[in-house]
């Protein structure tokens, strides 16, 4: 029976590979930033009803049948503010970082997409739409993933990650099946990169977070200040750095437009993006760098 129990819970076992990240860096940082606005659940985008996650409303109940005017306001802050604001900010402290775009959402805002490869920042897939996939059938996941990068063609695009979020047991199957990614984000269980294979086909792994994730200030029992936001990020980033001396890991920082672009959240990341700057041993980097870096260094090597 335990042979055929289909989740690994031992990983690296303890003993994490050297990442020999670039010139030494004893950490890799990597923020992402989730562009959802536009890709949400609405009646105007074809689904039963209005959005319930992830937005000022705690508990959100779902409209069905109707427009939910306030949850699409809160979600266009992202697109109107919020985007501009973080980009700045990135921008201001010469920071790359990795995009997780809803395709449908840029799809309604492409001019975004070249402000992103003007700022030399990564586009990763997030998925067709922003909607949760568990009971969503194969073949109509299988059809979203394909939709999804038809619509980055035509944006001129051709992303090499993907990242769906709330995925289906099929999620990553379906990814390393199409032959497009080299690496999918949907798992959250380790500090480093690592390989896995479907029906012979490799996939790298780059793990994402929920904890260094913005998305706490809209959880009970989350994050409530800017300050919040930065000790949490500072601890995580300060204890990761000092096991760099033996055992160089990867942290990850989860944003969103719409919630860590609001001024009081942005100006924690602010001070964040200040404390990380004062480290010359670290290495500031895209998922697809991190991606390409590790392909190199620990390419995948079939059992």
């Amino acid at each position: 029976m335990h042979a055929e129990y289909p989740r690994d819970l031992k990983g690296y076992r303890g003993a994490w590979p050297d990442p020999k990240w670039p010139n030494g860096a004893k950490l890799a940082v990597q923020f992402v930033l989730n562009y959802e606005e536009g890709g949400e659940q609405s009646i105007l985008h074809g689904d039963v009803g209005s959005e319930t996650f992830l937005s000022e409303i705690i508990n959100a109940v779902q409209f069905e049948g109707a427009r939910h005017h306030s949850m699409e306001s809160l979600y266009e802050y992202g697109s109107r503010s919020g985007v501009w604001r973080l980009l700045a900010l990135f921008r201001d402290y010469e920071v790359p970082i990795t995009i997780f775009a809803v395709a449908s959402a840029l799809e309604r805002y492409p001019e975004l997409v070249q402000v992103f490869k003007q700022e030399r920042h990564e586009i990763c897939s997030h998925g067709y739409k922003w909607i949760n996939y568990q009971h969503v059938g194969e073949d109509e996941e299988r059809d979203h993933l394909r939709k999804a990068m038809d619509i980055f063609t035509a944006l001129g695009e051709t992303p090499i990650g993907w990242y769906t979020g709330r995925t289906s047991p099929n999620t990553k199957r379906l990814v390393a099946e199409d032959g497009r990614f080299l690496y999918c984000a949907d798992d959250y269980n380790d500090d480093l990169p690592y390989w896995e294979s479907y029906d012979g086909k490799p996939l790298l792994i780059i793990p994402y977070t929920l904890d260094v994730n913005d998305m706490r200030f809209v959880n009970m029992h989350g994050f409530v200040q800017g300050d919040d936001f930065f000790t949490y990020l500072k601890d995580t980033f300060d204890f990761l750095y000092r096991e760099g001396d033996t055992s160089p890991k990867m942290m990850s920082v989860g944003l969103h437009c719409r919630l860590a672009g609001r001024p009081g959240r942005a100006a924690g990341l602010k001070r964040f993006l200040e404390h990380v700057k004062q480290y010359p041993d670290i290495w500031l980097c895209t998922r697809a760098e991190i991606a390409h870096h590790w392909q190199a260094v620990h390419p995948f090597r079939r059992t």
